[in-house]
């Protein structure tokens, strides 16, 4: 069996392994990391070599860390790292070269509209009608986006929504609130198998999902990083954040939204975020707290937009596709039957 796990921001973990009677044999360590001495990579393949088939994460790498010589150096992995990957071999885990991923980008579409495309899509993937998928989202209106379990009088103050025009809206996912104008976030969804992010826990799945977004950041001059559990921020505040859905046919939806140009003291007033959540951030002014890419950049969002586009395409290979009209009515159906209702969007009220 053989399984990789590429460390988000560190290197490249690759294990090779049989299963004999229940438990793993010849198991063999590769990588571009680095490792000092050279004998601590037998000791982590003694370590590994005999433990139950069925071991989870947590098992294997104290197993690794345990053998480790007291003087071993392991830079651009750990044995967390190398026990996801063996979890990932033996799970029998794609990767993204793996499938022929394709980009959509259609215009301008409503929030609800585009919370239905998101389990619609999500659903096709998962049943194998679809290949996966990457989908950067046009906004026609202003719109708070609230997660799955948030309670929305305690998230938005729905009177200085309603004064400024905010449509309001609740997500499949859980996490935070997102506030958003036409032209100033930029948001995108993945719609992966869930063989893609097999063998990791979730934390390492959102970090894993979101490093091609860091990849194309970077390359922009943007010292972006990911932040657990699930923000890209960077050293001048934070830039985005991430949710994620798993559906019964197995599929992951993974969504990002990155302030491109937000206006702070609007979102405020719309948005109520407590002092608690501010502090946790380490930050006194909420309207501080979203960094814009704008002011990091200073490239229109079309170009931060196409850079993401020709760096996920460079590293995992992908086309242009379209939203089919099948899928188009089906998300409409949604809107009516779920997304545009109150009982959805009070169903925490």
């Amino acid at each position: 069996m053989h399984g990789e796990y590429k460390v988000p921001g560190g290197k490249l973990v690759v294990v090779d392994l049989d299963v004999v009677d229940g438990a793993i044999a010849n198991f063999r360590l590769a990588g571009d990391f680095f490792l000092e001495p050279d004998s601590a990579l037998d000791a982590i393949d003694g370590a590994v070599n005999g433990l139950p088939a069925d071991a989870d994460a947590q098992h294997i790498a104290a197993s690794i860390r345990a053998a480790l010589p007291v003087d071993a150096v392991l830079l651009g992995f750990t044995p967390e790292a190398v026990a996801t990957a063996v979890r990932r071999s033996i799970g029998n885990a794609t990767t993204w070269r793996d499938y022929e991923w394709e980009i959509l980008h259609p215009g301008p579409l409503s929030p609800a509209m585009h919370l239905a495309l998101d389990q619609v899509l999500t659903d096709e993937v998962g049943a194998g009608r679809r290949g996966p998928l990457l989908r950067f989202w046009e906004w026609d209106r202003s719109a708070i986006v609230i997660g799955s379990f948030q309670s929305l009088r305690n998230e938005v103050d729905l009177d200085n929504a309603a004064k400024y025009g905010v449509e309001v809206v609740r997500r499949i996912s859980g996490g935070g609130a997102m506030f958003m104008e036409a032209g100033t976030a930029i948001t995108y969804s993945l719609y992966a198998p869930g063989d893609l992010v097999r063998g990791m826990s979730f934390a390492e799945s959102y970090a894993y999902l979101d490093e091609w977004a860091i990849t194309a950041l970077r390359s922009l001059g943007i010292d972006a990083f990911y932040q657990p559990l699930n923000d890209i921020t960077s050293p001048k505040g934070k830039i985005g954040g991430a949710a994620q859905k798993r559906l019964g046919g197995g599929a992951v939806l993974h969504h990002v939204t990155m302030s491109y140009d937000m206006d702070g003291a609007k979102m405020v007033e719309v948005l109520r975020i407590g002092r608690e959540k501010l502090s946790d951030k380490g930050t006194t002014s909420a309207a501080k707290r979203v960094d814009p890419l704008r002011s990091q950049t200073g490239l229109p969002r079309a170009e931060i937009i196409e850079r993401m586009t020709s760096t996920f395409t460079s590293l995992y290979g992908a086309t242009a596709g379209e939203i089919t009209s099948a899928e188009y009515q089906a998300a409409e159906e949604l809107v009516a039957s779920k997304f545009s209702t109150e009982e959805w969007l009070t169903r925490v009220p």
